[in-house]
């Protein structure tokens, strides 16, 4: 951590934490106790109805009940610390960098317009949560967490698979766009797409090669305008992407280069999981990593927009045309 968010940890959260310890090791010794409490009453529930009931099934549904609605009330206090503390953590981390922060945002940005380029799975459930906006060196962003899940049928069951756990952001990009650009590492998304002639929003794409093969074979990039794609998607830039991938161990990112909002904008959706929670109830709370690892997650994040609205950034590629 730097000098910042040293003295904010050693001043400010440590001690906060430290005050809060008991109160973890209460609500984690609840937790185990309404376990054991419930795998009681389930089996002397079981036990009760052995030799009434011939059929197995009913008796083993009582005996799986009993613990599972145990831990469900006894989770409550530990989830509710949980909320507690990641609240915190993420306000102070989000105030130290000039940004603001909510636990969900008002409405998912430019969600839609990644769907309708098929950049997100369709989805029948759709939850957002941990909204950061903010302005850096003049360019408006955001970001948020998304997690969609399809609903999936198995004779009479129904059930809801996650298709898609991660980070959207928005970055409002510091030059004009006049087209559209797809950058996807899914080749499956425009399987035979030129071969059909598809568009995505009214939109005719076209495969747009890429100069270095090492990109080339990591992303499909498809757009509308070969000139604009190629001046946007340089060495420097693909290579963060990469990186944001990596750094944040998501997969699958996928980004657009988009003008749909009247600015040029780049949105990018990343698949790392669930980020900027509080971390394990189960360890002391005074563990700096809990802190230092969101502010990690959200400093890669920020990295790509620095690299973005850089002029060594922005006039590479005339740099390499000699202009």
């Amino acid at each position: 951590m730097d000098a910042r968010f040293q003295t904010v940890w050693d001043e400010r959260l440590a001690p906060w934490l430290a005050e809060l310890e008991e109160e973890r090791k209460r609500v984690v010794r609840l937790r185990w106790i309404w376990l054991g409490v419930g795998a009681a009453v389930g089996l002397i529930g079981a036990a009760a109805f052995f030799g009434v009931i011939e059929d197995p099934g009913p008796l083993m549904f009582l005996i799986i009940l009993g613990p599972f609605l145990g831990f469900i009330i006894g989770n409550s206090g530990v989830a509710s610390l949980a909320k507690r503390i990641k609240l915190e953590l993420n306000m102070t981390i989000a105030e130290t960098l000039g940004l603001t922060y909510q636990l969900k945002p008002y409405a998912p940005a430019r969600f839609d317009r990644l769907r309708t380029f098929g950049l997100l799975p369709s989805s029948d459930r759709q939850t957002f949560e941990d909204h950061f906006t903010g302005e850096r060196d003049g360019c408006d962003f955001e970001l948020y967490e998304a997690d969609l899940k399809q609903r999936r049928k198995t004779g009479k069951s129904t059930s809801y698979v996650t298709v898609f756990r991660g980070v959207i952001i928005r970055i409002t990009f510091p030059r004009k766009v006049e087209g559209i650009t797809v950058i996807s590492r899914d080749q499956g998304v425009f399987n035979g797409l030129n071969a059909l002639g598809r568009s995505f929003g009214g939109v005719k794409l076209e495969r747009i090669g890429l100069v270095d093969p090492v990109f080339e074979k990591a992303f499909e990039v498809y757009g509308n305008d070969q000139v604009l794609a190629r001046y946007m998607l340089t060495p420097s830039f693909m290579e963060r992407l990469l990186a944001l991938e990596t750094t944040l161990k998501g997969k699958n990112v996928r980004a657009l280069f988009d003008q749909d909002s009247g600015q040029g904008e780049l949105i990018i959706a990343a698949e790392t999981g669930n980020l900027f929670e509080a971390g394990s109830m189960l360890k002391p709370l005074t563990e700096e990593g809990r802190f230092s690892k969101i502010i990690d997650d959200l400093n890669h994040i920020t990295a790509l927009i620095d690299l973005l609205i850089a002029p060594s950034a922005l006039n590479e590629h005339e740099a390499r045309q000699g202009v």
